[in-house]
């Protein structure tokens, strides 16, 4: 596969995709995992749907349509959710599902050749374009910078919300950005491994990460680091079995983290006691 990277674009183009793609995967991945709030990624990608079923409708570009809905559902959720987080639960089972249905409708309304929606769905990164690795690369570099910016306060928020509340910091504002770059960090995943698998690339490396540490900081190092590794594994198991690379890519994030969980339990078992 050396050989073949050298030689061909789309190839090198993948490879670029999964690593710039890393680093959303392993902020926005470890904030929503900390957070107890994984299954907003699969209710915003749910809606994404509807956006890029609209965008076929409409006949626009895939990208505004998917970009539009992921941001409506993430200020959607933000909203329903924003007084009791214990809300979430209920507005990404009610986003989720409108979003699939107006997609599945707005499908069903355009005419035409409807095949290139399968490469949303499922995935695609041996397709990646250039413009998808500037999006990609922009959304990391968002990602970074909202952490970096907002670290102490993100910290607060997750793991002490009574003591935020008392210190007067909000958590409204906060919480609406963070969704709007989980929205975009969801379009710039389904690329590479369709929105049906998107949730599990969100919320796998960040639990196989969180076994290895209990500190932010190296959770969202090793996430990106695992995030890696599985894409860069799944791309070459793809293409050594003719297999789609987005379930490549995912079941290798699967067994790095039944590895993880082999060997922590191995080691506890083994460790001696007092």
């Amino acid at each position: 596969m050396i050989d073949a990277l050298t030689r061909y674009e789309f190839l090198q183009n993948a490879v670029a995709a999964v690593l710039l793609g890393a680093a959303a995967c392993g902020i926005v991945g470890s904030l929503l995992f900390v957070n107890r709030l994984s299954s907003l990624a699969g209710g915003i990608s749910h809606t994404v749907f509807g956006g890029l079923g609209f965008s076929l409708l409409a006949r626009v570009h895939p990208l505004i349509g998917a970009a539009s809905a992921s941001l409506i559902a993430s200020l959607a959720l933000g909203w329903m959710s924003a007084r009791k987080r214990e809300r979430a639960d209920a507005a990404v089972a009610a986003v989720w599902s409108v979003g699939m249905s107006l997609g599945l409708v707005f499908v069903s309304l355009a005419p035409g050749y409807k095949g290139d929606l399968m490469g949303y769905l499922f995935g695609s990164v041996l397709a990646i374009t250039r413009e998808d690795l500037a999006l990609t690369a922009l959304v990391s570099l968002a990602s970074a910078v909202f952490l970096a910016f907002q670290y102490r306060r993100i910290l607060a928020v997750s793991f002490d919300p009574e003591f935020s509340r008392a210190r007067g910091i909000s958590s409204g504002l906060l919480f609406g950005a963070f969704l709007c770059l989980t929205g975009l960090t969801v379009v710039v995943l389904m690329r590479s491994v369709g929105l049906v698998m998107v949730i599990a690339l969100l919320s796998i490396p960040p639990a196989t990460a969180r076994m290895l540490t209990h500190r932010l900081p190296g959770m969202v190092v090793l996430s990106s680091v695992i995030s890696a590794l599985s894409g860069l594994a799944g791309i070459a198991v793809s293409w050594w079995l003719d297999l789609p690379a987005g379930a490549s890519i995912v079941l290798c994030a699967g067994a790095l983290f039944a590895l993880v969980t082999a060997s922590v339990r191995l080691l506890r078992s083994t460790a001696p006691v007092g």
